[in-house]
Order: structure tokens, then sequence, then C-alpha cells
């Protein structure tokens, strides 16, 4: 479980090009992960894509988004490409980061038994400290974006 002012629980997931990207490797820098349980999905679209288009706010800010789903990195590049998502969407097929973020979603679309990342973001201050966490009650909520933004500009 991932609490407020503990320490992230590092990870290292695939990206889009299948290349190894570490938490702990954007130390000082603030950190938003956006979990989503999945590329093409509709609200996990509009989230992404939100997203991207706030990038140069967050870059301004001396942070940087992280996607994170259960989708492998062959969905996630087609994802990225047909939406012009200029940040990393991460690949956690195992699953492992959602659970130890306790970002897990079971049931998703009526499959029983299919789980995924949840719809989810989590604030991380460059010390490696949560200081925000936003789980949604279901996956068709989306988070609240300028205060996303808020957060990262009161860490900055």
């Amino acid at each position: 479980m991932s609490n407020l002012n503990e320490i992230a629980p590092d990870f290292n997931l695939k990206n889009t090009e299948k290349n190894d990207i570490a938490l702990s490797s954007f130390k000082g820098k603030t950190v938003v992960l956006a979990f989503y349980p999945g590329a093409f999905t509709g609200v996990c679209d509009t989230e992404m894509c939100s997203l991207r288009d706030n990038m140069n706010s967050f870059n301004d800010l001396n942070s940087t988004v992280l996607g994170i789903s259960v989708d492998s990195p062959w969905a996630n590049a087609e994802f990225a490409k047909k939406y012009e998502i200029n940040f990393n969407l991460l690949s956690d097929y195992n699953r492992d980061v959602s659970k130890a973020y306790d970002m897990i979603f079971n049931g998703l679309g009526g499959l029983e038994g299919y789980e995924c990342s949840n719809r989810g973001v989590i604030i991380i201050d460059g010390q490696g400290l949560i200081q925000y966490r936003w789980v949604a009650e279901n996956p068709g909520v989306e988070p609240n974006y300028p205060e996303i933004i808020e957060k990262v500009k009161s860490l900055s």
C-alpha cells in the first residue's frame, strides 16, 4: 500500500520501445504516475490526451508524467502513436506496480477475473515521497486535472 508521506515503491517497467524506465531515475523531479485501465478504452483515451495537452505545464514545473497500465508495450506504442502521447507509457504486464500502489481493478468491462490498473493518480515529490493520491471509485471517472497541476505547482 502506498500512503501519503511514505516513500514511493520503486519500479522498473518497459516503455513503448521496450526500454527500462525506473522511478528512481527521476530523483529530484516531481513525478505524476497516471494509472489507467486500458489503451483505446474511451475514458483512458480522454485522460491520457488531457495529460498530453498539459505537458508544457508539467515540463515547466520540473515534473514528469508516467502513464501506467497492464497493456503490453506494443499496445501502448500504438496508443501513443494514435494520440501523439508525449510522455512515457509503461507496461505493468505482471501487475506488480499496480499492486504495490494498490491500484488493481478487477472485472473491467464485465470480464470477471481480469485484473487491470485502476484509474488513479499518484504524485511523488523530488525526495521520492508520495504527496498526492487519488483513486477513481470506478474506472469511468476522470481525475481532477486542475487539482493535479496545482499540487505539482505546490511541490516545485
